[in-house]
């Protein structure tokens, strides 16, 4: 994108209007601190931010696609480019917005809207900053900045503080609570201490903030390059336990007759890290997250064993669908989880038993196209600090994976299907559609997977004629009853 050209197109309708657009917050910020530009920029115009992006759009009305938010007097433009194939794809986007305030009633998860200045617009946002301005002229951006709450020094003592006491700061907007969180882990800042202390003492206010927004901001926090700089936060002031106290149950340590076992907690964390250095995946590195829910309601101390969390896997999964529900997550993502937390024993399980062809063939149709995130998060799964440990482990995944790639060859079983199909199965077997028909199908695939019998259609077919009499004749005898 032409970033001079936008600056110069906005400049001239601002001239136009005799209206002040200033460029904001992390846009600003990060030109500061020479970081890589992200897609979008914001503007705060002072007068109507609607009206002024309507303007804007009769410059651009081929490039894009205008979204209105008229309650907030708001308004985002979206460049995109057309694909071969009819469909857009977005390149950039930049908002304008009225200089506002915004403040939430003690119960409502609507804030009230009313116009304002520049100065009261930047004190309103959540850290100082992100809380600077720089005037759009003919040029680009002024190299003034307007700062009225100091924001350059924090960047150069990098920490995050808000530009109003933190109490009112947070009240206002208590979702603010969890970007400081993020912006730690993201920024590799710290939170001043009176602003941290606040953190706690608002916790309860996030109550009154939408699952959704949540949910988008506690992803971008698992984005961040080290997601356990601000998991930490979110833990040690009590935020995490208001929308997830599941993870907040893996704290601890117990001990039996001696035994112990880790703390759950920071082995979970740890994991996050391991895969975020792995995968830019944030959904793969929330299944990290997730990998050891169940172990709080499967931990016991067995004699002769020691602690135990024997089906942790399954409840898991189960855990994973309730706080998925509650987080209004996607089905898809939900279940994307879901089946890495239930499976991520079974890698780990299969090198213990010696990696044989059987399991080998059952972990690929099981997890399928998600079989490469699965192994991915068990290598990010070894905590170990010892470096002997460490590179035994993860050359067992090696050659785990080895074996993976000669079955898949062998096997032809990307996609796994018995290559007698039940149309066939209900022609040979003058049949019709059943659950007979299923049960035969079923037992031919698991044939397959037990090495039985070879994934070719000859050899299957076969194998169908020796088992098809057993069947037919438990049909014969439920035709009698």
């Amino acid at each position: 994108m032409n970033i001079k050209k936008i600056f110069f197109t906005i400049y001239q309708v601002s001239k136009k209007e005799k209206i002040e657009v200033y460029a904001v917050g992390g846009y600003v910020r990060d030109l500061l601190l020479d970081r890589k530009i992200k897609k979008d920029i914001d503007f705060v115009v002072v007068g109507s931010g609607l009206d002024f992006a309507k303007k804007f759009e009769q410059k651009y009305d081929d490039e894009g696609t205008l979204i209105e938010f008229p309650d907030f007097d708001t308004a985002r433009f979206v460049f995109t480019k057309l694909l071969e194939d009819g469909n857009k794809e977005k390149l950039f986007e930049i908002e304008f917005a009225g200089a506002r305030t915004e403040k939430y009633d003690s119960n409502s998860r609507k804030p009230k809207v009313v116009a304002t200045d520049l100065k009261t617009d930047l004190e309103r946002r959540d850290f100082t900053i992100n809380a600077m301005a720089r005037k759009v002229i003919a040029s680009g951006l002024s190299k003034t900045i307007e700062d009225p709450f100091d924001g350059q020094k924090d960047l150069a003592k990098k920490i995050l503080r808000t530009p109003l006491d933190p109490d009112v700061t947070f009240s206002e907007d208590p979702l603010r609570m969890l970007r400081a969180t993020r912006f730690a882990s993201q920024l590799g800042f710290e939170i001043e201490k009176k602003t941290y202390q606040a953190l706690t003492k608002n916790k309860e206010r996030l109550k009154i903030i939408s699952a959704e927004r949540i949910q988008e901001e506690f992803f971008k926090l698992l984005a961040t390059p080290k997601p356990s700089v601000g998991l930490w936060i979110l833990y040690e002031t009590g935020l995490l336990q208001e929308f997830l106290p599941e993870v907040c149950d893996l704290w601890g340590v117990d001990e039996v007759y001696g035994h112990t076992h880790k703390n759950n907690l920071d082995h979970t964390f740890k994991v996050v890290d391991n895969l975020a250095e792995r995968s830019d995946n944030t959904l793969l590195r929330y299944a990290a997250l997730m990998h050891d829910i169940g172990k709080p309601g499967t931990k016991q101390f067995v004699a002769k064993r020691g602690w135990a969390f024997d089906m942790h896997e399954h409840l898991g999964r189960k855990i994973v669908r309730q706080i998925g529900k509650r987080l209004h997550m996607s089905k898809s993502d939900t279940e994307y989880v879901a089946k890495l937390v239930r499976w991520h024993q079974q890698p780990i399980a299969l090198m213990d038993e010696g990696i044989t062809d059987s399991p080998v063939r059952r972990l690929v149709v099981n997890l399928g196209e998600e079989l490469e995130d699965l192994l991915t998060l068990c290598r990010s799964d070894i905590t170990t600090g010892n470096p002997k440990k460490l590179q035994k482990r993860l050359k067992n995944y090696d050659i785990l994976e080895e074996r993976i790639a000669e079955v898949l060859e062998k096997d032809k079983l990307r996609a796994f299907n018995s290559p007698v199909r039940g149309e066939e199965i209900m022609e040979l077997c003058n049949l019709k559609p059943g659950p007979t028909v299923g049960r035969i199908k079923k037992a031919l695939e698991e044939a397959i997977l037990d090495g039985k019998v070879e994934n070719d259609y000859e050899k299957v077919k076969d194998y169908f004629f020796t088992i098809k009499d057993e069947y037919m004749q438990s049909v014969q005898e439920w035709e009698k009853l």
